[in-house]
């Protein structure tokens, strides 16, 4: 596809034109950006913000105005709505529920029961994720927003960019730290030989994690962090705990998965979500308690020896 810029959208960030130009989520437009599919006056574009000027030749693959195919709605998925209104939805998902349909995980996922009940989601984003802006993993507990409304969607996700969204988690973790606060700064990218697991490297994505101890135990030797997202790399709390050697209990698949706590899932949990309401620019807070399973395992090993477990 080959468009010039035309003179109203001068100036305008090229993600943005893609997206009018199109007809496709802010989202598919970064993606093709980050692929290296879209180009101005014959040079590759690297950034998302980069500004268009009148008249330049936008060149776009092809193979981004593939058809994406539409997801089925699932009214049989049970959903903990938290918030509902005009343009944002926010969700208390429970662990094994599946964000979105993506590999071996077809059906029964949150976006399909949104989208049973919230019909309109379907021309929000993504055609195979419609509504989301961003997502928790698997194993993860906890609340997480969707876009109701295209505005919604534009906007939570610039505030995702920007990283003015709160996002706060609270994970068993072993071992004790040497100061109750701290900070990871470490790039995360994805490990070579398995591109499926995310890996501490020099030329990953920037990642930032802030974390406090909120209890600590002595036997079994565990700490209860309260950590702080200050960027959204996939898997950041759990490689950077790895990192600094205090794995996430129950997490095997970053080598927190040992006795004597036989958790079966990550201990992680999505307890508090902030962000500026899309239309009305109201600051929203949520929160969420720990979930049954993390309540039990830690009533399991009784009171702590520091510290305190939040209600």
């Amino acid at each position: 596809m080959i468009e010039i810029i035309p003179e109203p959208l001068d100036g305008e960030r090229v993600d943005r034109v893609i997206s009018m130009i199109l007809g496709i989520s802010r989202t598919a437009a970064a993606t093709a950006i980050t692929n290296g599919q879209v180009a101005l006056d014959g040079r590759t574009v690297s950034k998302v913000s980069y500004k268009v000027s009148t008249d330049q030749e936008l060149v776009v693959d092809d193979e981004v105005l593939e058809p994406v195919a539409e997801i089925e709605a699932d009214p049989s998925v049970e959903l903990d709505l938290v918030h509902v209104d005009e343009h944002v939805i926010v969700v208390a998902k429970k662990a094994g529920q599946v964000v979105h349909p993506g590999a071996g995980h077809r059906t029964g996922t949150i976006a399909q029961g949104v989208l049973a009940q919230f019909p309109e989601v379907r021309d929000v984003g993504d055609a195979d994720r419609p509504g989301v802006v961003h997502r928790l993993d698997k194993g993860t507990s906890g609340v997480f927003m969707m876009a109701r409304t295209p505005l919604a969607y534009d906007e939570l996700t610039d505030q995702l960019r920007a990283r003015t969204v709160a996002r706060r988690y609270l994970t068993l973790g072993w071992g004790h730290p040497k100061t109750p606060r701290g900070v990871i700064e470490a790039p995360i990218g994805r490990a070579v030989r398995d591109p499926t697991r995310m890996v501490v490297r020099e030329d990953g994505k920037p990642a930032r994690t802030s974390y406090t101890v909120m209890a600590s135990w002595r036997e079994p030797k565990v700490s209860l962090f309260s950590c702080a997202l200050d960027t959204g790399r996939t898997h950041q709390i759990r490689v950077h705990l790895e990192a600094i050697n205090h794995h996430v209990v129950g997490d095997s698949r970053y080598g927190g998965g040992r006795e004597p706590l036989g958790f079966e899932r990550p201990a992680l949990h999505a307890s508090e979500l902030g962000f500026s309401h899309p239309e009305s620019g109201e600051w929203l807070e949520f929160r969420d308690p720990l979930p049954a399973d993390m309540r039990a395992m830690i009533d399991q090993m009784g009171l702590p020896d520091t510290g305190e477990v939040p209600e």
